[in-house]
């Protein structure tokens, strides 16, 4: 009885590690843009709590603790109008209190058409916006990005008061 235990144990480890092996790491890089529009009558990211005490001058104090829910559109180029391929849903806040705009992301970048539609990955960190250019962690993904891990570098491609198109290149490592 001992002997069939240890070897069923075995064979489940042996296979276990087989499968494991079998598989092969991808590595993908996608280019894309977001469009984070805060104004107008459509707007795609929302501002659901903040202060409302503030007596301050200072912009930076008044906007800290701010967090916006968005479901932006990605497109394939910089105008709004270009071929959508799907959308950034998350939330954001404004997470310092020093002289830098710095959010707290985390959202899913979910793909809706092209070679990646129905996969997603997801972001989760610091963004310090004014920077030229930002790089952020992949945490994980579904679909062709299952247990994605890797990161995006983005830049602000344009800003029109406080709507922004914001460039991604992202590399992703995943199986």
């Amino acid at each position: 009885m001992a002997f069939a235990t240890k070897f069923l144990v075995i064979m489940a480890f042996s296979l276990s590690v087989f499968n494991t092996a079998a598989l092969k790491q991808k590595v993908t890089r996608i280019q894309f843009y977001m469009h984070d529009i805060v104004g107008g009558p459509h707007p795609t990211a929302v501002r659901v709590a903040g202060r409302s005490n503030f007596t301050g001058q200072d912009p930076m104090e008044a906007a800290f603790g701010s967090i916006s829910v968005i479901d932006n559109p990605l497109t394939v180029a910089p105008n709004i109008n270009s071929t959508s391929v799907g959308r950034a849903q998350g939330i954001y806040a404004m997470s310092s209190l020093e002289q830098e705009w710095s959010l707290l992301m985390t959202l899913t970048y979910a793909f809706t058409a092209g070679p990646h539609n129905g996969s997603t990955f997801s972001v989760l960190g610091r963004n310090p916006v004014m920077k030229e250019e930002r790089e952020m962690p992949v945490v994980g993904g579904t679909g062709k990005f299952r247990l994605a891990r890797g990161y995006c570098l983005a830049r602000t491609y344009s800003m029109k008061e406080m709507d922004a198109v914001i460039g991604y290149n992202v590399t992703l490592l995943h199986y």
